[in-house]
């Protein structure tokens, strides 16, 4: 049975912190596809959700809004990975509790704009997880310096596969002297 949740204005940015506008299950199309959190359609996609059903209940429209917070539903919640990372998912936070969340939104939304450029561009077919993870992890400096680099080494003449290959690159250059790994945590069975 599913659980029907009240559809959230932004579903981009989830109750429990996750950065759902930056996963890649959000940008695929057909029956995988993810409307985010509490977005169009969720009950539909995904099973019961106790951090989104506890916010609902308490009328928090993030976690970190709840005088409980962090509470167990938290425990280790940010170890490991899913389709998404959960490395910031507490950082993201709070910086949304400390700047604001309209603030938070409006740097997701570029971020958001960064990576359709970057999906519809230098996606080889083979890249949209590595550009949801990098876009999720760098900060908004770093990304819009890729961004710019890759303009300027890369023109719209360029075969896919190469300009795929130069952002990887890039990304993968700044992460490594940023000490940001760019690699899905998977929990050990």
């Amino acid at each position: 049975m599913n659980m029907e949740y009240q559809t959230r204005e932004y579903p981009l940015f989830s109750a429990c912190g996750l950065n759902c506008g930056l996963c890649p299950r959000y940008h695929t199309d057909g029956r995988s596809k993810c409307p985010g959190c509490a977005g169009e359609c969720f009950s539909d996609k995904h099973p019961p959700c106790g951090v989104l059903s506890c916010c609902q209940r308490k009328g928090v429209e993030y976690c970190f809004m709840c005088d409980e917070y962090p509470c167990g539903k938290y425990k280790d919640a940010d170890l490991y990975d899913s389709f998404i990372t959960h490395k910031n998912q507490f950082h993201d936070f709070e910086k949304a509790k400390r700047r604001g969340v309209d603030v938070y939104k409006a740097e997701l939304n570029r971020k958001l704009r960064a990576l359709g450029q970057l999906l519809e561009n230098y996606d080889d077919g083979r890249r949209k997880s590595f550009f949801c993870l990098a876009v999720n992890l760098l900060d908004l400096p770093n990304i819009e310096i890729v961004m710019e680099q890759l303009s300027g080494e890369t023109n719209t003449e360029s075969p896919l596969k190469s300009k795929a290959m130069t952002a990887v690159r890039l990304f993968e250059e700044l992460s490594l002297k940023r000490g940001v790994s760019l690699r899905l945590r998977k929990k050990q069975s």
